[in-house]
This record gives C-alpha cells, sequence and structure tokens, in this order.
C-alpha cells in the first residue's frame, strides 16, 4: 500500500473513532459539517482525500481540533 493510502486510512479511522464516540452516525456527522453522508463514508474508508475545509468543518462538528484527526498519520 502506498504511503498516501496509509496516509488516508489513518485519516479515515480518526475520523471514525471520534464520530463513533460521539454517538454519531456518518448521515448525522455529515448534517453537522454541511457535507454529504457518502463522502464522509469515504473520508473514514481513505478512498476520499478531503479538502482542508472539509477537515475544518468536520473536526469542528465533532468538537474537536483538527490536528486531532492527524494523531498517527505519516508524511
Amino acid at each position: 500500500m502506498s504511503q498516501r493510502h496509509r496516509a488516508l486510512d489513518t485519516f479515515g479511522q480518526n475520523i471514525r473513532k471520534h464520530r463513533t464516540e460521539k454517538g454519531l452516525s456518518q448521515e448525522a456527522l455529515a448534517d453537522k459539517a454541511d457535507l454529504d453522508s457518502t463522502y464522509i463514508s469515504g473520508i473514514e474508508r481513505g478512498v476520499r482525500n478531503p479538502s482542508l475545509l472539509s477537515i475544518v468543518r468536520i473536526a469542528k462538528a465533532l468538537g474537536l481540533d483538527s490536528g486531532i484527526l492527524f494523531q498517527g498519520v505519516k508524511a
């Protein structure tokens, strides 16, 4: 697996972890972040590469600093 895919996988896993800890469905997170639920699904599966603005929206919807979503993501 390429380094890029590992980074996207780790990032997506972090979102899923925090989303489920908060008891949110993908649909609820998408609503709070003003994004589409299929986009959230793609990010969590590591097949979408979100923009910075999307990352900020997701972090805000989760009540987190965006840096927390990058824990374990290797460059």
